[in-house]
This record gives structure tokens, C-alpha cells and sequence, in this order.
């Protein structure tokens, strides 16, 4: 009757097979994927270290600078800048400014550091840190040689993380520019990377920031 009954048993077969398969599987459920992607880690945002301080605290910090040219120790004046202290002092106490450069060099005038975008080494966080901005405080403490300084742009509200030292006064900044701090010890470390060789005002062989650090400053000792 059949011509082909093997062929027809054997489809007959696998029919059967994947009858009793279905039926073996409970209904409505689907199995389960294999290989499923987890699920992203929330990006825990860390507090940095200043940023609850007051003014109190915060004039008790001084910061040391430790340059391929030698060390510059600074004091802080969050009395007139407390914003422009609290970055500098969450910036160094963060280890953002280690390894980066004072990349403009203007002689006779500044040296100004603290772009983060010169370090050795960058990730989208330090990208994204790099362009937090600050508010502007300029204050009464004058530009003059030593003082410690915040760069921005010639727009308002456009300080980020970059700095300046001046080498000699600069009464045309005073008011406009948030001086915020001042060389205690080094200003002949400062002198000579003011001195280095640059072209326009960028330096031939910036100078690295090796290590910048946050310590309670120490207070000289009255003479005898």
C-alpha cells in the first residue's frame, strides 16, 4: 500500500516526539534566556572631602606643592573666597592635581596650573570633574606678587580647576579675579618656572606638579 514505510514512520516519529515535548512544558511559561546581561552598576557619586567644610576649617589648611622645580607651600583665605578654597582644597586632597603641569608661563606676570587635562592620566570622571564650574568671588585681597589666584575665562562663572601665582603685581585683576590664597614658603621655586624658556605663553618643558597634598598648616614659632 505504502511505497516509502520507513520514511513515514521515522516523520511519524519525530511528529510524536515533539508533541509529547510540548506537552511536557507547563503553558504559558517561557523559558528562561541564558546569557542574560546583569544589570548596571549605579554609579556611586563620592563626597569629596572639603565639601561640608566651613570657613573655620578651612583656614587651617595649607597646601604643598611638591614640582619638579622644588617645593611651594600656600595658606588658604577662605574668609574671602570660600568656594574657590573648598575646589582647590577637594582638587589636592583629591590627588587631581598630581602630575599635572603649569602650562602657561607669562614672564614677569604668572604661572598658572591645574588643568587636568595635562595629567598623565584621564578618565571620564576627571573629564567630567574638569569642567565643574565655580561661582565668582572677587574679593579685596590685592593681586600681588605671591598671591594665589583662580583663571577663568573672560566670561563670568567660567572658573573650573585651572590657577595662577603671580610673580610681580597685577593691580588690573584686583576685583574682577578670586584671589584666594598666598605663597608662604617657595616663591623662588615659583621665579624659576616663570623663568623657564616659552613660546608665546606656553612653556618649552612644563613643569609637573609631582604630588599636591592638604595638611593643617603649621604655625612659626615666636622668637625667644
Amino acid at each position: 500500500m505504502f511505497k516509502y514505510p520507513a520514511l513515514i514512520f521515522t516523520l511519524f516519529t519525530v511528529f510524536a516526539i515533539g508533541v509529547v515535548a510540548q506537552q511536557a512544558t507547563p503553558e504559558g511559561h517561557i523559558p528562561s534566556k541564558t546569557n542574560v546581561r546583569p544589570a548596571p552598576k549605579k554609579e556611586v557619586v563620592k563626597v569629596e572631602p572639603f565639601e561640608k567644610a566651613d570657613v573655620k576649617t578651612m583656614a587651617v589648611q595649607c597646601v604643598t606643592l611638591d614640582t619638579e622645580a622644588g617645593i611651594i607651600e600656600l595658606e588658604m583665605f577662605p574668609e574671602s573666597a570660600p568656594e574657590s578654597v573648598r575646589n582647590f582644597l577637594n582638587l589636592t586632597a583629591t590627588g587631581l592635581y598630581d602630575t599635572t603641569t603649569f602650562s602657561r608661563v607669562v614672564p614677569g606676570f604668572v604661572i598658572q596650573g591645574g588643568n587636568l587635562f595635562t595629567r598623565a592620566k584621564i578618565t571620564a570622571q576627571i573629564d567630567q570633574r574638569a569642567r565643574r564650574t565655580i561661582p565668582d568671588e572677587p574679593s579685596k585681597i590685592l593681586h600681588e606678587r605671591g598671591t594665589l589666584s583662580m583663571a577663568r575665562a573672560p566670561e563670568a562663572k567660567t572658573a573650573t580647576t585651572n590657577f595662577f601665582i603671580l610673580v610681580d603685581s597685577a593691580p588690573t585683576l584686583d576685583g574682577s579675579f578670586a584671589a584666594f590664597g598666598r605663597v608662604t614658603k617657595g616663591m623662588e621655586v615659583v621665579d624659576a618656572i616663570n623663568k623657564a624658556k616659552v613660546d608665546g605663553d606656553k612653556p618649552e618643558k612644563p613643569v609637573t606638579i609631582r604630588r599636591a597634598s592638604v595638611k593643617l598648616c603649621v604655625k612659626a614659632e615666636p622668637p625667644a
